[in-house]
């Protein structure tokens, strides 16, 4: 039986964020995920976590000016710097909420900067991340996006961050895949997971087109959710789709398809 997390980014949102914790686990949901937590107490976050008996289990690294357009700072090298001040700061935080594991967003590929010299970046970045979140007991993971979402945003399928994966080296560094860009970017889903069952971290899901619940789209979500089981994933899946109408009303598709 798949786990599932609620990303409190794109779910309950008909409610301050900080109110999101509290309808989560009254609906029943026992782990939550979000964008991120920089701009928030890091002592009021595990407060929400603990008295309402829920688990962290992702949160992104400082990924730039979000409101402005960043989607990640990672392949840039101008910005090298500014990205290892986020791994600090990211650590902190997933240290105090007790959060085992940290996204890498890549971000596009700046102008001016050629698609080699921003994957040697990111490959460098990447490999400085993963040693440090080590050193904290933490988990790396990086997340193909696709590009017709965030256009020009740097990996966007999931042989190309295996490629990186190995070039980095390391073995704190794992995939987000999230089940609904890879069906925008490749398909596949069955094999592709299966085939990359041991380099995958988290799974993320939503269906497609619209991005909506599953069971919504083209995705056959009973079938996928009983062989991700089939094949030995354990780990969470992170609910991060647009509930069609309110949050609660859309939540039949778990009973449903599993």
């Amino acid at each position: 039986m798949p786990r599932f997390a609620a990303n409190l980014s794109m779910l309950f949102t008909e409610l301050p964020f900080m109110e999101r914790f509290a309808a989560a686990r009254t609906a029943g949901f026992e782990a939550v995920e979000y964008l991120f937590p920089y701009a928030l107490d890091k002592a009021e976050l595990a407060k929400a976590l603990k008295s309402n008996g829920l688990k962290q289990v992702l949160h992104n690294l400082p990924a730039g000016n979000w409101d402005a357009g960043d989607r990640g700072m990672a392949c840039d090298p101008a910005r090298v710097d500014e990205f290892r001040a986020g791994v600090t700061l990211g650590i902190e935080y997933a240290t105090a909420l007790g959060c085992p594991q940290l996204n890498c967003l890549a971000g596009k590929l700046p102008v001016g900067v050629s698609t080699a010299q921003a994957r040697v970046t990111l490959v460098a970045n990447l490999a400085f991340a993963a040693e440090k979140l080590k050193a904290a007991g933490l988990r790396l993971l990086m997340e193909p996006i696709n590009y017709f979402d965030i256009p020009g945003f740097f990996l966007n399928r999931t042989d190309q961050a295996a490629a990186i994966q190995d070039d980095v080296g390391s073995d704190n560094l794992f995939i987000q895949y999230d089940i609904y860009h890879a069906q925008r970017m490749e398909g596949e889903l069955g094999n592709t997971l299966k085939n990359n069952l041991a380099r995958i971290g988290h799974i993320q899901l939503a269906d497609n087109p619209g991005r909506n619940e599953p069971g919504t789209g083209e995705i056959n979500y009973a079938w996928l959710f009983k062989h991700l089981d089939a094949i030995g994933y354990t780990g969470w899946i992170g609910c991060e789709y647009k509930p069609r109408t309110n949050t609660v009303d859309g939540l039949g598709w778990i009973k449903e398809l599993t």
